[in-house]
């Protein structure tokens, strides 16, 4: 698998990594056994970098991950924290920090993290200059190797490359979520800070695998998150309205080459955007982690097809998701 440059990590991972949200929770169920095997699949596709949070499952994600690395040696795991309390700046603190962090570090079973994201923090934690000198903190005792954050808007995206200190951005980015491409993607890359792409396929929608008679799990956030009631709303289908993506992704089918599935081409297009680091879709079970992988491989996408994909998000998806985030 092609390798890139993790941002200031100085680390190359695969360019397509395991995204490992389902893992812990909030997609419907998923055994511990069948988590296993999903990601062995992934990193015997050639994955090479894992995302988790410490709020997957409680930890839980983490956990599984953990007893992944243990014969596993070589991958990078990026963990996040800072959603397991309730969202005020002032929670945000080297007291706190330390305390996350050694939960995580336990969860992994490992003494320095790879990599610790700000979990999409509150705002105004981006321009706090305590906060990212309580994340230097964290370097210096080796609690981490380095420190990102995980933003919801471009905007917070742009303050925190800003930090000298900020290895990486994680952002939604996929062919319903164009804005990052305007700003962010060049200023990660002048900057030197990596690009983690999530959320790389809308929740599915990019799959191409879903209609209108669709029905998810009471326990799936794509049942009850579909108006942000847990969490902002961006996270569930990139905040596209589920009929209007559904009605994007049938115009874009044609486009889909032979032999690749819509998933694929859909992760093919996130790999060509310049200045990104890692893709990180998630999977449910070991055949989609192979075919996800998979992407790494295929050609890239000739131009014609990125200035439809263009065509498509400026006529249905921009009116809906441009100005929000």
């Amino acid at each position: 698998m092609e390798q890139r440059k993790l941002g200031r990590t100085g680390k190359k991972v695969g360019v397509v990594g395991l995204g490992a949200w389902q893992l812990g929770a909030d997609w419907g169920e998923v055994g511990e056994d069948e988590a296993l095997a999903v990601l062995s699949a992934a990193v015997d596709s050639g994955v090479t970098f894992i995302d988790t949070a410490d709020v997957y499952g409680d930890g839980r994600s983490e956990r599984i991950v953990g007893q992944l690395i243990k014969d596993r040696p070589g991958l990078t795991v990026a963990t996040k924290m800072g959603r397991r309390v309730p969202q005020e700046p002032s929670a945000y603190t080297l007291d706190n920090f330390r305390a996350w962090t050694d939960r995580s570090r336990a969860n992994l079973g490992v003494d320095t993290l790879d990599l610790v994201q700000l979990h999409c923090p509150p705002t105004p934690v981006y321009s706090a200059g305590a906060v990212f000198d309580a994340l230097d903190t964290l370097v210096q005792e080796r609690r981490v190797a380095a420190y990102g954050v995980s933003v919801e808007t471009c905007d917070e995206a742009l303050t925190a490359i800003a930090r000298p200190g900020v290895a990486t951005v994680q952002i939604i980015l996929n062919a319903l979520r164009l804005k990052p491409l305007e700003r962010v993607l060049p200023a990660a890359a002048e900057a030197g800070v990596g690009i983690i792409a999530r959320v790389p396929l809308a929740s599915g929608l990019l799959s191409g695998r879903y209609d209108e008679s669709t029905v998810f799990a009471a326990d799936d956030h794509r049942t009850y998150n579909r108006h942000g009631e847990a969490f902002d709303v961006g996270e569930t289908f990139s905040g596209v309205e589920y009929t209007t993506g559904l009605a994007a992704v049938r115009r874009l089918a044609p486009l889909v080459p032979e032999g690749m599935t819509t998933a694929q081409f859909a992760l093919r297009w996130i790999i060509d955007q310049p200045g990104v680091s890692v893709v990180i879709p998630g999977a449910r079970n070991p055949g989609q982690a192979r075919a996800n992988a998979a992407a790494a491989a295929a050609e890239p996408l000739p131009q014609e097809s990125l200035r439809a994909v263009r065509e498509v998000y400026d006529e249905l998806i921009r009116p809906q998701v441009h100005h929000r985030w």
